[in-house]
């Protein structure tokens, strides 16, 4: 139950963060754009901003499958080792 409170908490706050973001770049496009016509130049047309995709959950490996992959990886470098000092 705490770790479902901490994750809706979490999801809020981030949601929160991202709206201020989005609030901060309009601001930020609209001081532009007034500055650039106090100085006579014609307003830019900022490109839309990337939206916010959400990121793949990394895999969680237990310890024998990262020993494993560090054997096999050893045994790579020492064959190519092997390898290039037979040329």
């Amino acid at each position: 139950m705490k770790e479902f409170v901490e994750r809706l908490l979490r999801s809020r706050y981030v949601g929160l963060l991202e709206g201020e973001v989005v609030r901060l770049r309009a601001e930020n496009r609209a001081l532009t754009n007034s500055l650039l016509g106090t100085a006579g130049f014609p307003p830019v047309d900022f490109p839309e901003s990337p939206k916010m995709a959400e990121l793949p959950r990394t895999r969680r490996r237990s310890w024998h499958q990262i020993q494993a992959l560090r054997e096999q990886g050893a045994k790579q470098d020492a064959s190519e080792t092997i390898a290039s000092n037979r040329e």
